[in-house]
């Protein structure tokens, strides 16, 4: 017997994805990335097009520099939030979580650096996918503040 999980059918993915309480804490099994190298924290909500993502910004993270968040890391939180979308999405498939690679960025910007204890929260927007390749656009907010944006090619690897 099958166990079908209350959910929604989205038709533009062809998906149906099960409901899940958010947000969803326990991330560890949705993105290939592994401690220290991780910089989501919560999955706040996917929806057709878009997925938020919260992050609590530690001392000992590997992208501070003199008490602040760099840039690198900005980017990153971008790329795993894609990466924690598509995790979700092989969850709901009952696959497992495909690696994925940037393969470009466009337009990043960054206008503040977060700080040590700072909770980031990060948005992406499907803008298109073709075949194994996803262009995301990415916004990341620290207090109703913007700090960064970009387009983003992501990679990903089938096996």
């Amino acid at each position: 017997m099958q166990l079908i999980l209350p959910g929604r059918y989205y038709p533009l993915m062809g998906v149906y994805i099960p409901d899940m309480i958010f947000p969803v804490e326990n991330i560890t099994d949705l993105i290939p990335q592994k401690h220290p190298f991780v910089m989501v924290g919560k999955l706040l909500s996917v929806d057709e097009a878009s997925t938020k993502s919260s992050f609590i910004i530690e001392a000992d993270n590997v992208f501070i520099k003199n008490n602040q968040f760099q840039e690198a890391g900005l980017m990153e939180n971008i790329a795993q939030t894609a990466a924690l979308r598509a995790g979700y999405m092989a969850y709901a498939e009952n696959k497992p979580v495909v690696v994925g690679y940037i393969g470009a960025v466009k337009d990043f910007e960054v206008f503040d650096l977060p700080k040590v204890g700072d909770e980031l929260i990060t948005e992406i927007r499907i803008e298109n996918q073709v075949f194994d390749v996803t262009v995301i656009s990415g916004k990341v907010w620290c207090n109703n503040q913007l700090l960064a944006r970009c387009e983003m090619k992501v990679f990903s690897q089938n096996n």
